[in-house]
């Protein structure tokens, strides 16, 4: 039986904290700098979460302002438009995981769950080269946890021969809570959480 990987894309695949930085900078260019460093800050914390989630914590919890679900959309939107521009750049890849993955895709059953916008992640996928590796590709708005389980239950996955491999707390948690195995990566933080920490992929076997 072939064993299962669930990989985060954000910090895993793809080196990208800096342009989804810059990103969040230029669609609330109009407002306090220092509320936006508050959000960069919440942003770097919660990487597993998506945007639609980040987007209302700057109105509700930031500028104590409601915020409409078609007003969400549309900054969503905008930066999404950033980042299809940005993001396809492959300098931006983290070569030591997609060397792996490239070499065990016939080997494992790869699957993408991110935080990040589903058609925007399967666009910079195929536009990097690499959607070719993945059964299926998973993102936001659906919560991730949900992704996960949604995932075990479709493909009939054995619980203790799959795992999640990412750089987050909010990775962890999805993991933890569909009782599947969880590998750190990328972000020292989550050695104090979990034992089982990636510093590369050189010796990795699940």
């Amino acid at each position: 039986m072939k064993k299962t990987i669930l990989w985060d894309f954000d910090g895993v695949i793809l080196d990208s904290m800096k342009v989804r930085d810059s990103g969040f900078e230029k669609i609330f260019k109009d407002y306090d700098q220092k509320l936006i460093n508050q959000l960069l800050a919440y942003h770097r914390i919660n990487g597993g979460l998506s945007r639609y989630v980040k987007i209302r914590y700057f109105f509700e919890e930031l500028l104590g302002q409601s915020i409409t679900e078609e007003s969400v959309l549309e900054y969503a939107q905008k930066f999404s438009t950033l980042m299809r521009k940005e993001l396809t750049n492959s300098k931006n890849l983290i070569l030591d995981t997609v060397n792996f993955i490239k070499n065990n895709h016939q080997n494992y059953n790869f699957h993408i769950v991110s935080g990040s916008d589903q058609e925007e992640l399967r666009f910079l996928n195929k536009e990097l080269g690499i959607d070719q590796y993945f059964i299926s590709i998973h993102g936001s708005p659906t919560p991730k946890k949900q992704l996960v389980a949604t995932l075990l239950k479709k493909h009939d996955y054995s619980l203790v021969n799959t795992c999640l491999i990412g750089d987050s707390i909010n990775d962890y948690e999805a993991a933890i809570e569909n009782d599947i195995s969880f590998y750190g990566f990328n972000n020292l933080s989550l050695k104090k959480i979990s034992n089982n920490y990636i510093s590369s992929f050189n010796n990795f076997k699940f």
